[in-house]
C-alpha cells in the first residue's frame, strides 16, 4: 500500500490528492511536491512558502489606491512617447519613377553642358585665331596695339609752357560762350575789340609794378575819385587766399587808396554792402562770384570804374589757370556780362590780363 503510494506520487501528484481529499494536511502536500522529480514543480513550492511567509497585512484605503494611480499616471507622462511611423509611405512604384525622372535630368544636363563646352571652345579658337591676324598685322606695319589712355586736363597743363595771356585767348573764350547763349546781333555788341584791353603782363611783373606800368597816373586819379558805392578799379582772381595775396602786393602801387575784400569767406554781402555806402573805396580786389552779386543787388556801382583786371595767367596747385577752372570760368563770364563788356565797348572802361 506505501509502495503503490509513493509511486503514485512521483507519477500523479494530483490524482492522489484527489483521491486522498482533504484528509491529508498542507505539511503532506509539500513533501510530496518537493519529492517530485520533475523541475516544474520547483517554483510552485516557493510561490506557496512566499504565500505562509507573507503576513496578511490591513488592506489599503481608497485614497491610497487614488494616490498610487496619480503616480503611475505622471511616470507614464514623463516618458519618453515613440514616434510613430508614418502610415503614408509612398509606394516602391512612385519610388521608382523618381529615380527615372533623376537620371533623365541628370543625362540632360549632361549633354547641354557638353554642347556649351563646345561652343566656348570654337569662341576660344576664333579670338585666338583674330588675335594672332591682329598680332601678325601690327607685326608688320610696325602698330601698337595697346588702348592709349585719355590724358587728364591736369596732366595737359603741367606738360604745356607757360603762355602770357593775349586779347585773342580771352575773345575766343567770350566768342564760345556768348554763341550758345545769345543771338547773333548780341554777339556783335558784345564783342570786345583791341582797343578794349590794356597791355598784358609778359610773366615778368608784379601786381604793382604792372599796375604802374598800366596806370601811371594813379596819383591823380584816386583824389579824384569822390563817389561812394564805386570803385575805379576791379582785380578777379580764381579764389579768396588768392585775393589776400594779390592785395599785399597792392601795398607799394596803392598809396593812400583803400582796398575792399570782395570775396564770401567770412563776410556777408550785406556787409560789404553798408561798407560801399559808408566809405569812398578805390580798389576792389575778390572773386568774380561775389563781384557780380554786388553789382547785380545795386550794392556796387560801375559808374567810375576804369580798369578791370583779370588775374589770367597765374596757376593752382594743379597747374590750373583761372579760365581752367570750371566753377570760376562761367562767374567770370557772368560778371562781364553784368555792364563791364557794354563800357569796354563803349570806351569807359578797360581789361588788362596779369
Amino acid at each position: 500500500m506505501l509502495r503503490s503510494l509513493s509511486w503514485s506520487l512521483n507519477k500523479q501528484p494530483f490524482l492522489v490528492a484527489y483521491n486522498m481529499g482533504d484528509d491529508l494536511g498542507d505539511e503532506w502536500w509539500i513533501h510530496a511536491e518537493g519529492s517530485g522529480g520533475s523541475e516544474e514543480e520547483g517554483p510552485k513550492e516557493e510561490e506557496v512558502k512566499k504565500r505562509k511567509k507573507k503576513p496578511q497585512g490591513k488592506r489599503k484605503s481608497v485614497e491610497e489606491e487614488e494616490e498610487e494611480k496619480e503616480e503611475e499616471e505622471e511616470e507614464r507622462q514623463q516618458r519618453p512617447k515613440k514616434k510613430k511611423k508614418n502610415s503614408t509611405e509612398p509606394p516602391a512604384k512612385a519610388k521608382k519613377k523618381k529615380t527615372v525622372d533623376l537620371t533623365e535630368s541628370a543625362i540632360e544636363q549632361e549633354k547641354d553642358e557638353v554642347q556649351t563646352e563646345g561652343v566656348k571652345k570654337k569662341k576660344m579658337r576664333k579670338t585666338e585665331s583674330v588675335t594672332q591676324q591682329a598680332k601678325d598685322a601690327g607685326g608688320a606695319e610696325g602698330v601698337k596695339t595697346k588702348k592709349r589712355r585719355r590724358k587728364r586736363i591736369t596732366a595737359v597743363l603741367a606738360a604745356s609752357e607757360e603762355q602770357a595771356g593775349s586779347p585773342a585767348d580771352l575773345q575766343q573764350v567770350l566768342k564760345a560762350h556768348l554763341s550758345l547763349t545769345h543771338s547773333v546781333i548780341e554777339q556783335e555788341e558784345l564783342a570786345l575789340h583791341d582797343a578794349s584791353f590794356l597791355t598784358c603782363n609778359d610773366l615778368t611783373h608784379t601786381l604793382s609794378s604792372y599796375m604802374k606800368q598800366v596806370c601811371p597816373k594813379w596819383a591823380k586819379l584816386q583824389k579824384r575819385h569822390t563817389l561812394k558805392r564805386s570803385l575805379v578799379i576791379i582785380i578777379a582772381c580764381s579764389s579768396a587766399l588768392r585775393a589776400l595775396e594779390l592785395i599785399k602786393q597792392l601795398v607799394v602801387f596803392k598809396g593812400e587808396a583803400k582796398i575792399l575784400k570782395l570775396f564770401a569767406r567770412h563776410i556777408k554781402v550785406e556787409e560789404q554792402m553798408q561798407l560801399l555806402n559808408k566809405i569812398v573805396a578805390h580798389i576792389g580786389v575778390g572773386t568774380p562770384a561775389r563781384i557780380a552779386e554786388l553789382i547785380q543787388k545795386d550794392g556796387l556801382s560801375l559808374e567810375a570804374l576804369k580798369y578791370v583786371v583779370l588775374d589770367w595767367n597765374w596757376r593752382d596747385q594743379k597747374s590750373r589757370r583761372m579760365v581752367d577752372i570750371p566753377e570760376v570760368k562761367p562767374e567770370m563770364l557772368k560778371m562781364l556780362e553784368t555792364g563791364i563788356l557794354q563800357r569796354c565797348r563803349n570806351g569807359d572802361t578797360k581789361i588788362g590780363l596779369f
